[in-house]
C-alpha cells in the first residue's frame, strides 16, 4: 500500500506522474532494454526513445492508471484510453454465431 511510485520519481527525465503499477514498473525497468534487443537498435538511441516513450503514453499509462483505480479524469483527463484489455481478450473469443465454438484454438 505504501508504494507510490511514478514513471518520473523513478525517471525524473520522464513528464508521468501515474502510480505505476506492476506492468508499469517491469515496463520502467526494462522495456528500452526489450525494445531494443526487438528493435536491433542500441538502448540509448533516439528510435528506442521516442517508441519507449510513445508506448508508456498510449499503451502501459492506461494499464497503470486502471490499475491503481485511478479516474480517468477531474476535468482535463489524466491519460488517454486508446485501448482496453477486457476488449482484446475478447476478441481472442470466438464470436457468437462462429460455426467453431473452440474456445482452446486461439
Amino acid at each position: 500500500r505504501s508504494f507510490a511510485e511514478s514513471m518520473r520519481s523513478l525517471r525524473p527525465d520522464k513528464p508521468w506522474t501515474t502510480k505505476l503499477s506492476s506492468a508499469g514498473l517491469v515496463y520502467c525497468h526494462f522495456g528500452s532494454q526489450i525494445l531494443a534487443e526487438v528493435l536491433g537498435q542500441p538502448e540509448d538511441g533516439p528510435v528506442v526513445r521516442a517508441l519507449y516513450d510513445k508506448l508508456y503514453q498510449d499503451f502501459v499509462e492506461e494499464i497503470d492508471a486502471i490499475d491503481n483505480g485511478i479516474a480517468q479524469s477531474r476535468g482535463e483527463p489524466l491519460y488517454s484510453i486508446t485501448t482496453n484489455l477486457s476488449a482484446r481478450v475478447a476478441r481472442l473469443n470466438p464470436r457468437w454465431n462462429q460455426p467453431d465454438q473452440d474456445t482452446e484454438v486461439r
